[in-house]
């Protein structure tokens, strides 16, 4: 999971280093040799400033809720397709579906924690969003899987690319 954020990290980077060029710009360049080590200074940044919680907040939670994202969000990359066999799950496509789902959650618990009742009208709006998605990608992706016949996303993978 370590090289999967350090990934993200610098996949950010590139990010940041085009968008400045598209606004002709240089983009973060200040540190080390054209801002190759940027990713590690906001890293550390990050894990250095002052964590702030607003003061009538469910502390557990307000700490929680964004731990448990970051698990959902790498659990998902262990369903990653590849041609190990110890790491192929049989119904690979429904534990997909069962944790992209639970996300929801979380965003109604972001809400929630804060005891703000802007917060959480903000979070139930975005739940209901994101649960209008889910359904649609629900629908989409069992279709496929209906066609398929399979829920193993390795199997799935080798049948699209022997087409």
């Amino acid at each position: 999971y370590l090289l999967i954020l350090l990934g993200v990290a610098f996949f950010t980077l590139l990010e940041r280093k085009a968008l400045g060029y598209f606004q002709i710009r240089k983009g973060p360049n200040k540190l080390g040799i054209i801002g190759i080590p940027q990713p590690l200074a906001d890293a550390l940044k990050l894990f250095v400033k002052e964590w702030i919680t607003p003061t009538s907040s469910n502390y557990f939670p307000f700490i929680l809720t964004p731990t448990i994202m970051l698990i959902l969000a790498l659990s998902m990359w262990q369903l990653f397709p590849s041609l190990m066999l110890s790491s192929q799950l049989t119904l690979g496509m429904l534990l997909f579906l069962c944790i992209s789902s639970l996300t929801v959650y979380t965003t109604l618990m972001a809400g929630w924690a804060s005891n703000s009742k802007y917060a959480l009208l903000g979070a139930i709006r975005a739940m209901a969003q994101t649960i209008s998605y889910e359904v649609t990608m629900t629908l989409i992706i069992i279709f496929y899987l209906f066609l398929a016949m399979k829920m193993d996303i390795v199997s799935i993978r080798l049948t699209n690319t022997s087409v």
